[in-house]
């Protein structure tokens, strides 16, 4: 039987998933934290909690890499963004780890159905959204540091397609795998770019790349993937997106993420 563990990422008190192998995790927890909140926190032992301002959920993954041990495979859905078996999107609809474990007795780990933007390549996409040189320069970083990723890294830069939204749920080996690029890609990131003069939104810099890294890691490694439905309870903000979108083909910068 193996023992999976999908972390829920959340910065504040909010109904969870009452199914076996969520675990709630506050992240950005000393910022955060409230008496009534009963999550895992993201700052007990080896942590970047205090980077959740610029990594996002990233700090729930980082946790998890760190400090969770005997699992075999690790997941993170977000506290309104949730991986669903069925509609309508609520709670008790929510994937089962039965479900997930069956799905990884064949695959090496499961993803969100791809986003598409049809009109915009995922790099047009990120600048249009956001600061251009972050993207530039991981590039550079993964020339100097990791040449075998550069391939795949250009290919998802000139796609309308990618695996969006940091969820995933894999196997430890590929866990393992993902936060050593990942994190490694990022660590270096830091180094390269000065955002103290970013807004509150454009300082989640590194939670923004680290979404377009998914698939350069996926790609280069050549893992097993299965896709399923991802839902957001409440809804998805479609007008918004929409008005977003245009906005950014006019040139002015929008958020990309509603929640």
């Amino acid at each position: 039987m193996k023992k999976t563990k999908i972390l829920i990422a959340a910065h504040k008190k909010f109904p969870m998933p009452k199914s076996i192998g969520y675990m709630p995790v506050l992240v950005g927890a000393k910022q955060n934290y409230k008496a009534d909140i009963p999550y895992q926190r993201d700052d007990e032992g080896e942590n970047i909690s205090n980077k959740n301002p610029n990594y996002n959920e990233l700090t729930a993954v980082y946790w998890a890499w760190k400090n969770l041990r005997d699992v075999d495979a690790v997941g993170l859905v977000h506290y309104r963004r949730l991986f669903f078996e069925r509609r309508p999107y609520k709670l008790d609809n929510v994937i089962t780890v039965k479900k997930i474990n069956k799905i990884l007795d064949n695959y090496d780990l499961i993803l969100p159905k791809k986003r598409n933007y049809y009109i915009e390549s995922n790099y047009s996409h990120y600048v249009h959204a956001h600061h251009k040189e972050p993207l530039d320069k991981t590039r550079e970083i993964i020339v100097k540091n990791y040449p075998k990723y550069l391939g795949a890294y250009d290919k998802v830069m000139k796609r309308s397609k990618a695996h969006m939204f940091n969820m995933f749920i894999m196997k430890k080996d590929a866990f393992e795998s993902y936060c050593s690029f990942v994190f490694g890609v990022l660590e270096k990131l830091e180094q390269k770019i000065d955002i103290s003069n970013y807004s509150v939104q454009e300082a989640r810099v590194y939670g923004y790349v680290s979404e377009l890294l998914m698939d350069v890691w996926l790609e280069t490694n050549n893992y097993k993937y299965a896709e399923i439905a991802w839902g957001q309870l409440g809804g998805k903000n479609n007008v918004k997106k929409a008005i977003s979108l245009v906005k950014r083909k006019m040139g002015i910068k929008t958020k990309t993420h509603f929640n």
